[in-house]
């Protein structure tokens, strides 16, 4: 018996490595364009608000392709496995085509908003095909997830800090990995040993996931969450780079880009230990002390700017791994309230309002900096983890008190 639960548990594992590989050749796309965005500024003469928009409409694709995929119930109706493959193709193939055919602006955003769109068919599919293969260690599971999604992000900063300093080579490399990332996902990873039911169409599912008591305080706590998690994500090679550049830094491209990756990808440590430990103190308390940190650092980091690049950057992987560490729980107190045949449903919907925030968030940092300078830029995003501390914390409290949760 425990021969076969240790063959078992083994095959779980081997499943969750496959899975999360897959996702940071998948993820790849997301921050492909931010990654080179220093390099398009001068090539294409943009400006802060042109240059948002190379992340914003990858986010606003996500959010309308979430919305409509939440409507119809794709994620329960169809294999997660299969919409993930079909989902990282278009996403590999629109990013490769931005670097074949885009010359300017509006045709890379086009690009953009259509990667999103399929990259929302990633995302909160993968979260579900791996909550068919985990239980008791759920946590843990989607935390390790996450983080691989946390890799994938930064990994293009990697490929133009250390590769390539062509940011067309940068996007074919990544539409590459995701294309990759999707087939070994669709041979390789099928529905696990715990299945949710299927799900029809129902036009009033969604009404019912939003009155539920712990998924709209769950919400609130991601939604907190994501307004400073894309917004850091986006934003810090540049306010590094700004940094580097005026402490007088030689040759601080290059730099800021591989100290930006190690920076986004500690955010794999974070995510993946934040899970085991919230599979061990509870969800609710793992949030609220990840929240805690990240906003704190949010709010100092700002003040050394242009200081000890090194003080910078271990702010920065202390703020990298406690702003992701959190993210995977949110998720999973979803797949634990919702209903079993409406969890894919769920979670998009969470994930679409969570990314239409972070549209919000990210214009606003570099407008806002133009205001105030990098030094003070940050705090706008000082409200998202109070939002998210003050909703898990209710959470907490009632689930100590043990208050009936129901709608």
């Amino acid at each position: 018996m425990d021969k076969n639960n240790s063959e078992y548990s083994k095959v779980h594992l081997f499943k969750l490595v496959i899975l999360s590989i897959a996702m940071v050749g998948t993820m790849t796309t997301w921050f492909s364009m931010t990654a080179v965005l220093p390099e398009l500024v001068t090539i294409w003469h943009l400006n802060s608000l042109q240059g948002s928009f190379v992340t914003i409409m990858v986010q606003i694709g996500f959010v309308i392709g979430s919305l409509i995929s939440a409507f119809i119930n794709l994620p329960d109706r169809v294999q997660p496995n299969i919409l993930i493959l079909w989902s990282a193709v278009l996403a590999g193939v629109s990013t490769i085509l931005t670097a074949i055919l885009a010359d300017h602006l509006t045709h890379a955003l086009f690009f953009r908003f259509i990667t999103g769109i399929a990259l929302s068919g990633v995302y909160g599919p993968s979260l579900k095909l791996l909550s068919t293969w985990f239980r008791l260690r759920r946590g843990m599971a989607l935390g390790f997830l996450v983080g691989a999604l946390t890799l994938g992000s930064a990994t293009p900063h990697l490929f133009r800090g250390v590769a390539t300093s062509s940011w067309e080579t940068v996007l074919i490399t990544t539409g590459i990995c995701s294309i990759i990332g999707g087939i070994i996902i669709r041979f390789t990873v099928q529905v696990g040993p715990y299945p949710l039911p299927n799900g029809m169409f129902d036009p009033h599912a969604i009404p019912r996931i939003l009155r539920h008591t712990p998924i709209k305080l769950a919400n609130y706590g991601y939604f907190g969450h994501m307004w400073e998690l894309y917004a850091m994500w986006s934003w810090f090679g540049l306010f590094l780079t700004q940094s580097l550049k005026s402490s007088g830094f030689q040759n601080y491209s290059s730099l800021s880009s591989i100290l930006t990756f190690i920076v986004i990808a500690s955010g794999f440590f974070g995510a993946w230990f934040g899970g085991v430990y919230a599979d061990k103190m509870g969800r609710e308390k793992l949030t609220l002390f990840s929240l805690g940190v990240s906003g704190t650092i949010t709010l100092c980091i700002g003040y050394f700017f242009g200081s000890s690049l090194w003080l910078i950057v271990i702010l920065g992987v202390v703020w990298g791994i406690s702003i992701i560490a959190d993210s995977a729980q949110f998720s999973a107190l979803i797949t634990e309230h919702a209903e079993p045949q409406y969890v894919g449903t769920a979670l998009t919907l969470q994930l679409a309002i969570g990314f239409f925030l972070t549209i919000i968030a990210i214009l606003s940092v570099p407008l806002f900096e133009t205001l105030v300078g990098w030094r003070y830029a940050f705090l706008i995003l000082i409200p998202g983890p109070i939002l998210g501390f003050l909703s898990m914390l209710r959470l907490l409290k009632l689930k100590q008190t043990k208050i009936d949760f129901g709608g």
